[in-house]
């Protein structure tokens, strides 16, 4: 209406003073109509901008670190991937090579480079739409920090206003920093220390000029110039940053040359996931308690594993498994805990053959029989009532009520054979059944159950005079755990990590040995009695080869299903499990002794060497 307006009067523009005035104030109002909304506009979006000094609080999504007791890093836990790295220690090829590609005045404009934006605006107004983007890179960390990624001019006056007041608060190697640290890469790494692991297994401040152009080449298009999926484009696009960087005189012709040769990577660095059995423990154990706070916030996991004897324990487990295969074929599994005695710090954990193909837990999850393994939970019960090792009791064949109606339920020995009257220490050793299905009844089957639970078991036991021979089902972690109380007398609940730090290195964290004593120093030695009986005269003489103190049982179920032996020195207990998971028969005569208790003794022949020199007894 005003343009036409305007039209008219111009037509008549010489007759008179009255026109000139007339068309004057039609300008008039069309140019303040303009102001006003442009001054509207402006205070519209200024009124919405968010506040820059909150860069000062400035806590991104970071991965927490899980480390062994050692200090090597053994896990990542992450919903995206990132690794902070201060802007000091970012070398200086690898800025060059992004201020090359994103933004080559960075170092001498102000947040919002004009001549990038009428370049970005002429070949937008060629086109009849947004095809081009103008953004600096403190822009592009404005648009990640602040602002939703939408195409709008509105967006673009947003992104130039706190884009200037980023530089006006922050130096610009702060500012690339920040950007380095916040920008996507693809493959899920999110930042460039994230991004030096994913795509070549190594830190930021290790990276070549090929290495850093080619990082340089992703945040534009990740999935489009991945070397892993499109490797032809990423060497093209690496080659464009290249030349930038040749052109602005960043590198050499022969720096050029050399980069462009160097071979493009291969396979993704997915992060570290070491010991995964552990790191699945602890990890779920920590989201129960810390929520998605454990991937996001940075925290550094100092865990109680010893990467010594875990690797002791994962040879242990497999060459154990590569003797048992060629005895009983394929499908059988193991698993393997060791825990420190006077810590209850878990120092080795194996839950199976190979995670990979199933993530199953058998260590901690798995619920099977533990045959005679159970057995010294019935003698520590005597012991407590007044027997002591030498005691004699009866062994003999013994009828009870079976678990059904009319039924009747009979223990026999393993070779079927009875002795009569034996001392507790023999019954123990030569694993009698019906001496101790004897006892246990003599006992009540209720103060045996109250004696498991006490000293560790945690699992429902059964009310049945077969629970006294292991018919009730259990986990490994907690047979190790009860296990440990034999040795001191006190039990000190596995631990799988010692403290957790923040970000920022402050504890957040810190778990604490809590000693209980839970038998007398008379029950202790007594059982202690017993159990080296089993080593020196019993089911587990093979491991006198130690030659040193130790103590254990072995444990079998019927038709050789679950293969057992817990035993400890004087610092460590360690449990070894050995079954199918379908719970059929590992295979003939793979008793306790012969499936379990070798992979035991392979590991103690290794882990007191893992023990540092101070801690060695």
């Amino acid at each position: 209406m005003y343009m036409a307006k305007l039209e008219d009067e111009l037509k008549h523009a010489g007759k008179n003073k009255a026109s000139r005035m007339r068309i004057f104030l039609v300008l008039l109002s069309v140019f303040s109509a303009i102001a006003g909304i442009v001054i509207g506009s402006i205070y519209w979006v200024m009124s919405e901008l968010p506040q820059v000094k909150a860069l000062e609080a400035y806590k991104p999504i970071e991965s927490s670190h899980v480390y062994s007791s050692e200090g090597e890093l053994l896990a990542e836990l992450y919903l995206e991937r990132r690794t902070l790295i201060p802007h000091y220690r970012i070398p200086e090829h690898i800025k060059k090579a992004f201020v090359s590609i994103e933004d080559i005045r960075f170092y001498r404009h102000h947040g919002v480079d004009v001549i990038g934006i009428m370049r970005a605006l002429y070949h937008d107004v060629k086109a009849g739409s947004i095809v081009q983007g103008g953004s600096t890179i403190t822009q592009q960390l404005a648009k990640m920090l602040f602002l939703k990624p939408d195409r709008s001019i509105k967006r673009k006056i947003k992104e130039a206003v706190i884009s200037m007041q980023i530089e006006k608060r922050y130096t610009k190697d702060e500012i690339l920093g920040l950007y380095l640290n916040q920008a996507y890469f693809g493959t899920r790494a999110y930042g460039i220390e994230a991004a030096s692991q994913t795509y070549f297994k190594k830190s930021t401040d290790e990276l070549n000029i090929a290495e850093a152009a080619l990082l340089a080449s992703l945040p534009k298009a990740p999935s489009l110039y991945s070397p892993f999926k499109n490797p032809e484009r990423a060497k093209e696009r690496r080659k464009k940053v290249l030349k930038e960087m040749l052109k602005n005189k960043f590198i050499t012709e022969a720096q050029f040359k050399d980069a462009d040769r160097f071979p493009l990577p291969v396979t993704p660095g997915l992060g570290k996931y070491n010991v995964p059995y552990f790191i699945e423990a602890i990890r779920q154990e920590l989201e129960n308690k810390y929520g998605d706070e454990l991937y996001t916030s940075g925290y550094r996991i100092y865990s109680t594993l010893s990467s010594g004897m875990q690797k002791a324990a994962e040879d242990a487990v497999k060459r154990g498994l590569f003797s048992i295969g060629k005895r009983a074929g394929t499908g059988v599994e193991a698993a393997l805990v060791a825990v420190d005695i006077k810590t209850g710090h878990v120092k080795a954990m194996v839950g199976g053959s190979d995670f990979w193909k199933n993530q199953f837990n058998r260590a901690v999850h798995a619920l099977r029989q533990p045959g005679s393994a159970f057995k010294p939970f019935v003698y520590t019960a005597a012991i407590e009532k007044g027997m002591t090792s030498q005691e004699k009791i009866v062994d003999s064949p013994i009828f009870l009520k079976g678990s059904k109606p009319g039924e009747v339920w009979s223990p026999k020995n393993y070779d079927g054979n009875y002795y009569g009257n034996v001392t507790l220490k023999t019954a123990l050793a030569q694993s009698l059944n019906a001496a101790t299905v004897r006892l246990a009844d003599k006992l009540g089957i209720n103060n045996v159950i109250e004696t498991a639970k006490r000293l560790g078991i945690k699992s429902e036991l059964q009310p049945y005079a077969s629970l006294a021979i292991g018919a009730s089902d259990v986990t490994l972690i907690e047979m190790v755990s009860a296990y440990s109380v034999f040795a001191s007398g006190k039990r000190v609940n596995p631990i799988l990590h010692e403290k957790i730090l923040g970000r920022d290195g402050r504890i957040v964290e810190e778990t604490r040995p809590a000693a209980e004593y839970l038998l007398s120093e008379k029950t202790a030695e007594e059982m202690k009695i017993l159990l080296r009986a089993v080593v020196e005269e019993g089911t587990a003489q093979s491991a006198k080869e130690l030659k040193v103190p130790v103590y254990g049982k072995t444990g079998t179920t019927n038709n050789y299903t679950d293969a057992w032996f817990i035993g400890f020195d004087d610092r460590l207990v360690v449990g070894v499990w050995v079954g199918r998971d379908n719970h059929k028969p590992i295979g003939k005569k793979e008793a306790g002794s012969r499936a379990a208790l070798p992979i035991w003794i392979e590991f103690m022949k290794k882990a007191p060497l893992q023990i540092p020199e101070e801690q060695n007894p």
